[in-house]
């Protein structure tokens, strides 16, 4: 059983296993082996908190080790470190103490609250996978819903919710219509209790309010990103999905900053060529299902908006397939544009899916320049760049002037979303206002953050271009953002690399991580094959080389058989088993495969650390001649303990008697000479 089957199967395989038995059985290893645990158990939990436990803990630092190698140092990124708690005025400048936030409803009776979007997919999800008997039109309706959900207001999702007659789960009460909750933790800086902040609900804000100091440090020169990983903190409305929905949480964000007048990529060349799944904004809306695109073809067609954003779209699908997660429950899907911020000129999320669906996991954005200007404008400091002319030049400035004084008389409390709306644009949909205005007195203008169009009038605003010299150029920096939920990747490949295989007698089903060694918890483990003191002080040596060669495993010389010591290995996910037989030579065992190979005491560290470390592979390996010694202190006369019917086994250069009394011992064994 794995999560191909299940996925394939829709609700069930062939074997009858639903996503949700192969969920708990998941969720059962994950929580027996300490992956992860809920936060307080003893105290019964606060759902969206978890613990993660020692192999847990080493799976994320791992995976986390890979991203700062995959990114910060293989891109030149500066990483910095900031505090979790924020003062509310830098997140009154980015936007969050206002639009932070989530659609919810309440349980009209206990006052119990749910997310309404959630409500509403889980709804159609259900009918769709049950409906058999649905009318066309009924499921093409459902479908469209999910395609568009994200771009519900308050009064679409409550509309949807009473058409659909949704109800709470636990209770089935009426529920109240959809109202925002603000997802920030408050808090207050200082005993006073006067000076307020937020407990960060991601890590980029720290980066930005940085800009200036980021951009000396890097020579005064654009592009450049900065980087940081840290935890973040969001108060979700009904915490579901284990490790997918928590409230706090692990996040690794990248600010790519760069001219907005150039975004291209030195390095576009070295992933013009992906081909993965991508699913346009144009498919969804039309019902379609993602398709494999080439990232270049996506580029120069347009879909994606730049070279620079589509340069780390292909360095995020490779971070993503190298960890592990399969190529084939992978997508890349494109912002709708009512799920897109005004400012934002393109918006991808890689989404994976698990046994709960597609899942968002790394958003990659183009967030034109909005972030420094409105850290600029809040603070007074201008975060800008410059570019210094060899000689004077002449240059036409296109200035967008919003008239806040008549904006406020006509839009009152959305004054505000209106004029950052008018700033934002482009010069293109500037200059097409300003003649509409100039030949019709009022112009229609969509404000995304309002989800409607507005009337804007010819008082309302000034739009004009200016001629003067200039000596340097001085701009706002664009910003491409791909932000990285660690604890979301680390769940799906989880799901991805679970699976289980028949025991060798047939009469269990027994539990494999299939990790790749760059994020498995142990790279291997140390076993004698009998308790007994010589093999005990050889398997102590080795342990001891391990760990100064810098191998993370586990020595488990205890009684247990040698099958169950293999499969408690492989339950931890530990690509390979060194079991120690001889005094002078041991067997590396392969997780997958189960094959395994004979090497000298001495060669055994420098093989694992050659494949562990990515320089071979296993298959490599096994054919390379390792020269061995004899094995008559423990040698194949005790095998019969340590192999299985089904098991391979490569043998090199042991004189042909050993091995033909080997063969003899125990025919099952396909053993490779």
């Amino acid at each position: 059983m794995d999560l191909q089957a299940v996925i394939n199967g829709s609700s069930s395989n062939s074997n009858g296993v639903s996503k949700e038995v192969f969920r708990q059985t998941l969720v059962k290893t994950l929580q027996s082996r300490l992956f992860y645990i809920p936060s307080f158990k003893i105290y019964r939990g606060v759902a969206g908190l978890y613990d993660y436990g020692p192999p847990g803990c080493a799976v994320k630092s791992n995976v986390l080790a890979f991203w700062r190698q995959h990114f910060v140092l293989e891109e030149n990124m500066l990483e910095v470190d900031c505090p979790c708690v924020t003062p509310e005025v830098v997140l009154k400048a980015s936007g969050h103490v206002e639009k932070f936030t989530d659609l919810m409803v309440k349980d009209e009776k206990t006052g119990t609250c749910y997310r309404a979007d959630h409500l509403l997919k889980d709804f159609c999800e259900e009918k769709l996978e049950n409906g058999f008997s649905l009318p066309v039109e009924k499921v093409t309706e459902l479908k469209h819903v999910l395609a568009v959900l994200d771009e519900f207001s308050a009064n679409e999702l409550g509309s949807k919710i009473k058409e659909y007659g949704i109800t709470a789960p636990d209770t089935r009460n009426s529920l109240s219509d959809p109202y925002p909750f603000n997802l920030m933790f408050q808090t207050s800086i200082g005993p006073s209790g006067l000076n307020p902040g937020y407990m960060r609900p991601e890590t980029a804000q720290g980066i930005f309010v940085n800009f200036k100091d980021l951009y000396y440090y890097n020579g005064s020169k654009l592009p450049f990103a900065a980087a940081q990983i840290g935890q973040a903190f969001r108060n979700e409305i009904s915490p579901r999905q284990g490790l997918l929905r928590v409230r706090e949480f692990t996040l690794a964000e990248i600010e790519h900053f760069i001219d907005p007048d150039d975004k291209s990529h030195p390095k576009y060349g070295d992933v013009v060529d992906l081909e993965f799944l991508m699913f346009p904004r144009e498919e969804q809306i039309s019902g379609n299902e993602a398709k494999k695109l080439r990232l270049g073809e996506a580029v120069s067609k347009g879909i994606v908006n730049n070279e620079t954003l589509g340069y780390f779209i292909g360095r995020v699908y490779l971070f993503l397939t190298r960890l592990g997660i399969d190529k084939e429950h992978l997508r890349f899907r494109q912002h709708l544009a009512n799920e897109m911020a005004h400012y934002a000129a393109d918006c991808w999320d890689a989404e994976i899916e698990c046994s709960y669906g597609w899942i968002e996991c790394v958003g990659i954005a183009d967030r034109s320049a909005y972030d420094l200007r409105a850290h600029s404008d809040k603070s007074g400091v201008p975060l800008v760049a410059h570019e210094k002319f060899s000689e004077p030049r002449e240059v036409e400035k296109l200035v967008i002037a919003p008239v806040k004084k008549e904006l406020g008389l006509a839009f009152k409390g959305n004054q505000k979303m209106v004029v950052e709306a008018l700033e934002a644009m482009d010069e293109k949909e500037a200059i097409e206002m300003k003649a509409t205005l100039e030949s019709k007195g009022e112009v229609e203008f969509q404000v995304c953050t309002l989800g409607k169009a507005v009337t804007i009038k010819s008082r309302m605003v000034s739009i004009s271009k200016e001629k003067k010299k200039e000596h340097q150029r001085v701009f706002t920096p664009s910003v491409i953002e791909p932000s990285f939920g660690m604890g979301r990747i680390i769940y799906c490949l989880f799901e991805h690399s679970f699976y289980m295989r028949p025991s060798k007698a047939g009469d269990e089903q027994l539990n494999v991580f299939r990790f790749p060694s760059l994020v498995a918890p142990i790279k291997c483990t140390v076993f004698t094959l009998i308790q007994d003191q010589q093999l005990e002080e050889v398997a102590k040596q080795i342990s001891k080389s391990l760990t100064a060669a810098g191998i993370s495993h586990k020595i488990d010389i205890a009684g247990n058989t040698i099958g169950k010591k293999y499969a408690r290995t492989d339950e931890l996910g530990a690509p390979f088993a060194i079991t120690v037989d001889t005094t002078t030579t041991v067997t590396i065992r392969e997780r997958d495969s189960k094959d395994q190979i004979r090497v000298p005491i001495e060669k055994v560290v420098s093989i694992v650390k050659e494949v562990t470390d990515g320089q071979s592979t296993w298959a490599g390996v096994k054919t390379q001649p390792h020269s061995s010694t004899s094995t008559k202190d423990h040698g194949l006369a005790k095998a019969s303990k340590l192999f299985g019917a089904g098991d391979s086994i490569y043998i090199y250069m042991i004189p042909a008697k050993r091995v033909l009394a080997g063969v003899a011992m125990f025919p099952d064994l396909n053993v490779a000479l």
